[in-house]
């Protein structure tokens, strides 16, 4: 399933890694420099509109999003939670 991260990024949800509250990274050299390097390699897409409240770490890329880590969740598990619904629509013959 796909999860729309804002600023018009959707990414597989079994590519993500990690979502970590962006306030984090002040607090964290491991964050720091995790993000530098990704940086330097080019694999960084920052938000460009909106101030990034969570970061979405997946296997290949670091995406700064404008949500927060609790909407962030909840999208995630809402698409678990469809993928466990029986289909009891009616079949067509």
């Amino acid at each position: 399933m796909f999860i729309h991260i804002g600023d018009d990024h959707v990414i597989q949800s079994k590519d993500v890694v990690a979502i970590i509250d962006h306030s984090l990274i002040s607090s964290s050299s491991i964050i720091e420099e995790m993000i530098f390097n990704q940086r330097k390699n080019r694999r960084v897409m920052e938000t460009q509109e909106h101030q990034p409240k969570a970061i979405v770490v997946t296997s290949d890329v670091i995406y700064f999003s404008p949500l927060s880590v609790y909407t962030l969740k909840k999208r995630a598990n809402m698409m678990t939670t469809l993928n466990r619904l029986e289909d009891y629509s009616e079949e067509s013959d």
